[in-house]
């Protein structure tokens, strides 16, 4: 069984003839532990497919399934319950709590689970052990980047959803942050979805999924994987 299967889900905004299509019937599935790269240009429905996967939005038609459960039917309660157990996100611009240090920003999702991971270990495999008792402005982006991944991490999800992790980086600080995820995609053996324009970045992927006018016009298993710290654009 998949871990991750969409089936004809559609998602419009907007009534009569300022009603919008965005998602037009996209069916796909993820096995557990792919790390898959969803393309497409602005407005093309990237980031309207990681919410309704990550429950920030109801669809209109269709199911999401994770791990045998539906979330479309999910209550507003359920729901909160399948973010705190199942999911991780990771946005552009990181929204971390500006007067809390990078070990409390992280903390707070730690919180959220009954078994998450050793703080002290997972502060050294991001690399911000140095950087524990700093606020978020006493640091660069890549580092606040990589707290907020950590944010995601703590609390072991099973899916990490990552919407543009790398669109207000620099271009040597992408490719770290994207080495970061890649090993976490291979540690922790997390299934991830990463949401980009950069179509260099799928050379990294284990599945590609390109959108173009809500539709899925690419939907491939790439046969040989590029390391991300040898992706160049």
């Amino acid at each position: 069984m998949a871990f991750l299967e969409l089936r004809n889900v559609r998602k419009s905004y907007g009534e009569g003839d300022a009603r919008t299509d965005v998602l037009r019937g996209i069916s796909t599935q993820l096995e557990a532990g792919d790390l898959a790269v969803l393309l497409g240009p602005s407005g093309s429905g990237k980031s309207t497919f990681l919410n309704l996967v990550g429950g920030l939005e109801n669809l209109d038609e269709g199911s999401i399934m994770v791990d045998g459960q539906d979330i479309a039917s999910l209550s507003a309660r359920e729901v909160g319950e399948y973010r705190r157990r199942q999911l991780g996100f990771v946005f552009q611009f990181y929204n971390l709590v500006p007067d809390l240090t990078v070990r409390e920003n992280i903390e707070v999702c730690a919180h959220l689970s009954d078994d998450p991971l050793p703080m002290d270990d997972l502060l050294q495999s991001l690399g911000l052990w140095e950087q524990r008792r700093k606020f978020p402005r006493q640091i660069s982006g890549g580092q606040q980047q990589r707290c907020a991944i950590g944010r995601a991490l703590v609390k072991k999800p099973r899916l990490l959803l990552c919407d543009e992790p790398t669109g207000a980086l620099d271009y040597q600080t992408s490719l770290e942050i994207l080495d970061l995820m890649e090993r976490v995609n291979r540690d922790f053996g997390c299934t991830l979805v990463v949401v980009t324009h950069n179509d260099a970045i799928a050379r990294m992927a284990t599945r590609i999924l390109r959108l173009h006018d809500g539709m899925l016009v690419e939907d491939s298993v790439n046969p040989v994987r590029q390391a991300a710290l040898s992706l160049e654009w």
